[in-house]
């Protein structure tokens, strides 16, 4: 009788094991592909809005703001997963020189033994310069 608790027990501590572990699996990769689709999505926008006239004409590295903003919300929509709730917040875009700032939140929610929902807001801010070289 005593052999079967401890079984019990490990199988139990095993289970706890597995589901905290998928967890952490799940919000980790969730920040870290949050993390790599805003930084390549901003870098791509900043390219899109470069002002090709002004460079042309005056040999000025400047962005469009609003080009950058659809190219960035039109990029970062095709990409995201439809599962999240994601929340974009553009905080500064200088034209010239071309400099962004911008936060990304979402939720990731998950249900717990007890059948109650925990959500933790995931955060992802970059300020992004555009370098040029001649």
């Amino acid at each position: 009788m005593r052999d079967s608790f401890w079984i019990a027990l490990i199988m139990m501590l095993g289970i706890i094991c597995i589901v905290f572990i998928n967890f952490f699996q799940i919000y980790t990769n969730t920040d870290e592909q949050n993390y790599m689709l805003l930084k390549e999505t901003t870098e791509a926008a900043m390219y899109d809005a470069v002002d090709m006239d002004a460079y042309k004409l005056h040999g000025q590295i400047r962005i469009n703001r609003e080009k950058f903003v659809e190219n960035f919300v039109r990029r970062f929509a095709e990409s995201v997963s439809l599962s999240n709730t994601y929340v974009i917040e553009i905080y500064d875009v200088n034209e010239m020189p071309p400099k962004v700032s911008l936060k990304v939140s979402s939720k990731l929610g998950t249900k717990a033994i007890n059948n109650e929902v925990l959500e933790f807001d995931i955060v992802n801010r970059i300020d992004a310069i555009l370098e040029a070289t001649d």
